[in-house]
């Protein structure tokens, strides 16, 4: 069961964001995927804000102001006007990040039974990666995929489902390496999971 992000480590995990360091380095600092990362940082941080910091174009500042710094509610160590952070003392290469999102299908643990959405005809509901909100950070290439999309739980499954669609379930994993190319042939390159981009 992956462990749960504490308070501590949103409040750190912001803070580290807000001062230059890229998602690609917080994945790696942390130990959660950069979907999990990506989430809390949208869902504190003003979304004006988070865009710029994506770009780089607010990296350059060495103080955050409080009223950007998450409140610990159980904590009274952010009662300051400012809170100072170290300087940072590498530069990211963007052009290096643009696909490191993504893990290879033949590294994936999958659960033994996943679900998936397909509409009256048994067809794969296909989706372009924009079309994901938690994935809006990539780039306009990656964003322009061809996805299909999977489920560990059913009740989620169930919950994005029209009513001119059914949810399927898939009992062997393994399929998906099986019909890799076949996807592939289809303009599909990506799965995306709860919380991970997949290769194909």
């Amino acid at each position: 069961m992956p462990k749960k992000i504490t308070q501590n480590e949103i409040i750190s995990l912001v803070n580290d964001f807000k001062s230059g360091i890229q998602i690609n380095n917080l994945v790696k600092s942390y130990g959660y995927t950069k979907a999990t990362i990506n989430k809390y940082l949208r869902k504190n941080i003003n979304e004006n804000e988070y865009k710029l910091l994506a770009k780089g174009e607010l990296n350059d500042n060495k103080f955050v102001s409080d009223n950007s710094v998450i409140k610990n509610q159980e904590s009274n160590n952010f009662q300051n006007d400012f809170y100072e952070l170290e300087p940072i003392y590498f530069q990211i290469d963007e052009e290096k990040q643009k696909d490191l999102s993504s893990v290879p299908l033949d590294s994936i643990v999958f659960p033994q039974v996943v679900y998936m959405i397909v509409d009256k005809n048994i067809e794969l509901e296909t989706k372009f990666l924009r079309e994901f909100p938690s994935w809006q950070f990539l780039p306009e290439e990656d964003l322009n995929r061809k996805t299909i999309q999977i489920y560990f739980d059913i009740k989620v499954a169930k919950r994005n489902c029209n009513k001119d669609k059914k949810v399927i379930k898939v009992p062997n994993t393994n399929v998906f390496k099986i019909v890799a190319p076949l996807l592939l042939a289809r303009g599909i390159s990506r799965i995306v999971s709860e919380e991970q981009l997949i290769t194909i």
